[in-house]
């Protein structure tokens, strides 16, 4: 029987789950060598995020190294292969297809199997659905903050300045005029680019000073509309 080894890490991964490249691989080859698989290559992606499997050369290589040799796909858990579950249902049809497997160390699941298949499936998607709490309650402390004029990033918001404390936000005379004139504007039923010329025109700074264009108006407009003018950077 053959095997294919998998490992991934992105540019913060290490440091996240605290399982490098040869970790992983270290992994895989003890695996092989306790099942009776025959090891027939591994493949990385090193510095890549796993949102997508398709920008990834080394999954991608892997897949088709599996397909050639009818093996199973070896990888060190289910977060290293995929981020979504449509990625990572994709990709097991895939392998099964080409009457290749999948094997997932952590999470012990082996398609081999009818219940290992359905393990699969189910894992898949509470992984995705943990991920989207995390984003949730991140998205949901980013807004308390905002809230509260505390700075959420390295970027100040248009209409905002930095306090002497460097966390709290204090409001800038200047950029505010230009805030609550874009917001008239834009009530008058004028367009982007017609907004931003009347701001050049009336010698209203940029928070970079650069000139005003229809997409630094665009983006204050449709910031203020999703998370309130403390959230816009110009």
């Amino acid at each position: 029987m053959n095997a294919v080894g998998y490992t991934r890490v992105s540019t913060d991964g290490q440091a996240t789950d605290g399982v490098s490249l040869e970790a992983q691989q270290a992994r895989i080859r003890a695996w092989c060598e306790a099942n009776g698989y025959v090891l027939v290559n591994v493949h990385v992606d090193a510095g890549l995020s796993g949102c997508r499997a398709d920008n990834r050369p080394g999954l991608q290589d892997a897949l088709t190294s599996a397909a050639r040799h009818k093996a199973a796909l070896v990888v060190y858990s289910l977060s290293r292969l995929a981020r979504s579950t449509k990625d990572a249902i994709a990709i097991s049809e895939r392998l099964a297809k080409n009457g290749a497997d999948l094997v997932s160390l952590s999470e012990r699941i082996d398609t081999t199997t009818a219940a290992g298949k359905m393990v699969f499936r189910m894992l898949a998607v509470l992984a995705e659905f943990e991920r989207d709490q995390v984003a949730e309650r991140t998205k949901g402390a980013l807004a308390h903050l905002r809230n509260q004029g505390k700075r959420i990033s390295g970027k100040i918001p248009y209409g905002y300045d930095l306090a002497g404390d460097g966390e709290n936000l204090v409001s800038n005379p200047t950029e505010q005029s230009g805030l609550q004139l874009i917001q008239r504007l834009q009530a008058k039923g004028l367009g982007r680019r017609r907004i931003a010329a009347q701001l050049t025109r009336r010698g209203i700074p940029t928070k970079s000073g650069s000139s005003w264009s229809p997409q630094a108006v665009a983006g204050i407009l449709r910031r203020a509309t999703a998370s309130g003018p403390k959230n816009n950077y110009i």
